[in-house]
């Protein structure tokens, strides 16, 4: 009997245990968000029409691959003239230096033409490197996400021809009230949901707004009396696993059963 009376305690305390632990998970609403991105938008310095589009919208690119070719030919009719205005220059500064060797040129004329010179040669090199930008590199690896300005088209000046999409660029963005800013910080580890998606999503917390907004049109919060939100991003251990503008659902509790996830 002694036994019987000492045992029954303990196991009313583990189903209690259970029973808050089983709140606290449930306790975990969650808040709706969505999936955004930090693309790369490439663009020439200078105005010209598409010649030549190398990639299509989903291929993967890596630094330094082509993308695209924009019409060079006054890039070209430039770096032509400013050859031709160097090769003057050399002259003229053969010419000085070969005076100024027998003693017949004066120090005034030598140094007008290294002057003249220099900036012929720097010129040219100007020259060269916007006849080299006619053409698109990519800058980091990542998939092209979308094509502004097709083969034919005129594109303006520093408007992007398209836009890369690194891996690491992808983030979750989602609100909370000021009541739960306290149990969060940077670096805490979040689990994300959506439809179909894998069950073992998670993201890290990089992100706390610091001053509050009202809540957005498009979150539709459980607790209506939460109009105060702040925003909070996160960057997602497997961002393939997610697309842009896709929405989904932030734990704060990663370890949330997904039984509990209604």
């Amino acid at each position: 009997m002694t036994s019987s009376r000492t045992l029954l305690p303990a196991f009313a305390v583990l189903a209690l245990a259970a029973l808050l632990g089983g709140c606290n998970e449930r306790r975990d609403p969650g808040y709706q968000g969505w999936v955004e991105a930090d693309m790369i938008f490439v663009s020439p310095d200078e105005s010209g029409r598409v010649t030549k589009l190398d990639v299509r919208e989903g291929d993967e690119v890596k630094v330094g691959m082509p993308l695209y070719s924009v019409d060079d030919d006054l890039q070209r009719a430039d770096l032509n003239q400013n050859n031709a205005t160097l090769a003057n220059a050399r002259q003229t500064y053969d010419r000085a230096s070969s005076l100024s060797k027998t003693g017949s040129g004066t120090q005034a004329s030598l140094d007008s033409a290294v002057s003249a010179l220099r900036v012929a040669e720097a010129r040219v090199n100007t020259s060269q490197t916007r006849l080299a930008r006619r053409t698109g590199f990519a800058p980091v690896n990542g998939t092209v996400q979308q094509i502004y300005f097709r083969e034919g088209e005129m594109v303006p000046a520093q408007r992007p021809v398209l836009s890369i999409m690194p891996p690491g660029n992808m983030k979750v963005r989602f609100y909370v009230p000021e009541a739960t800013l306290p149990t969060i910080a940077i670096g805490d580890e979040v689990r994300v949901t959506c439809d179909n998606c894998a069950a073992d999503l998670t993201a890290k917390i990089y992100f706390i707004a610091t001053s509050a907004e009202y809540t957005p049109p498009v979150i539709y919060s459980l607790d209506e009396r939460n109009k105060l939100v702040y925003l909070v991003q996160a960057r997602p251990s497997r961002p393939d696993n997610l697309r842009v503008g896709q929405p989904i659902s932030v734990y704060l509790n990663a370890k949330t059963p997904m039984a509990d996830k209604r």
